[in-house]
């Protein structure tokens, strides 16, 4: 197998402040490592560049987003540019007045916006009240493209989604049927402080066990970083959040290529082999034998 069939890829696993430039700086610390060591695209977790602060409704954490291009943009821009990566970030992008979205940001090697994708599913609950401060998505685009497009880089196409919507394998299908080469799945998630251990642990298996479920389904690799570190509620209310880190980079059986713990910054190094999703599908034709036909229902919100 020729060497350009082998890629390097990087997930970034971090705390964050709530001084943007200090989150921004170990970002982009960790990703000029990654890419000193080699990686040739390089994920960050979502909403990196600041602490998670939808655990209460504010009006005036609006105040954060910024357009796109913008400062935090233009900053990550010029990092794949320098370092000849594709890099995927994150930003809390104010769009115009009153519409504001989650937003993952691919930029190629020459520092080229690629593509973004707005966050489609958005949670809403205790501790996540993201439905404030996000507008969803747009399902379709003016010029007709699905909301569940891969974005076209130089090291392939990546299906990019957002934290939430990685529990829906609608999702993953979509953009796994519009030819996305690799899933990919910035987050935010963690512990309530105050759940008991074992219902820590169930949740932490059901976040991995539905990725790398997207993968095998798909026959897609999938890399999924997450945040680490205990962030306090704002208002006081309760212990926070602990962000179980558990970042994951994975084959396209399901198979772990890398994995962090729950409490390390750290970067995981993988090589993603381009062809291993050809050879399983022939194997394993999924794709082939799905019942088209059969799915019209899977439209309705609840079958009656």
């Amino acid at each position: 197998m020729s060497a350009q069939r082998q890629l390097q890829v990087a997930a970034i696993q971090q705390t964050c402040s709530n001084d943007k430039n200090v989150s921004l700086a170990t970002s982009e610390k960790r990703v000029r490592q990654a890419a000193a060591d080699g990686a040739q695209l390089v994920v960050l977790q979502e909403l990196h560049a600041t602490l998670y602060f939808c655990q209460n409704e504010d009006t005036d954490t609006f105040d954060l987003a910024e357009p796109i291009p913008g400062p935090t943009s233009e900053r990550l821009a010029g990092l794949a540019r320098e370092l000849g990566i594709v890099l995927v970030g994150s930003i809390f992008e104010r769009r115009m007045n009153g519409v504001y979205h989650n937003t993952a940001v691919v930029f190629d090697t020459d520092g080229a916006l690629a593509g973004l994708y707005r966050k489609m599913h958005i949670p809403d609950d205790p501790g996540f009240y993201e439905k404030f401060y996000f507008t969803p998505g747009d399902a379709t685009f003016n010029d007709g493209r699905s909301g569940f497009t891969p974005i076209q880089t130089s090291v392939g196409k990546l299906g990019v989604l957002v934290c939430w919507d990685q529990w829906y394998p609608e999702a993953a299908r979509l953009m796994a049927l519009a030819g996305a080469e690799i899933l990919i799945y910035p987050t935010a998630i963690g512990w309530d402080v105050t759940d008991e251990p074992a219902e820590q642990q169930r949740q932490l298996e059901a976040w991995v066990t539905v990725q790398r479920g997207h993968a095998v389904a798909n026959n897609l690799p999938v890399i999924a970083p997450n945040r680490v570190g205990t962030e306090p509620h704002p208002e006081g209310v309760g212990g926070g959040i602990r962000f179980w880190g558990n970042s994951f980079i994975c084959g396209p059986q399901g198979e772990f290529l890398a994995r962090a713990d729950d409490t390390e910054e750290t970067i995981l190094h993988a090589t993603i082999d381009r062809d291993r999703s050809e050879s399983i599908r022939r194997i394993w034709p999924y794709l082939r034998d799905r019942r088209i036909d059969a799915y019209g229902d899977i439209m309705q919100r609840v079958r009656d």
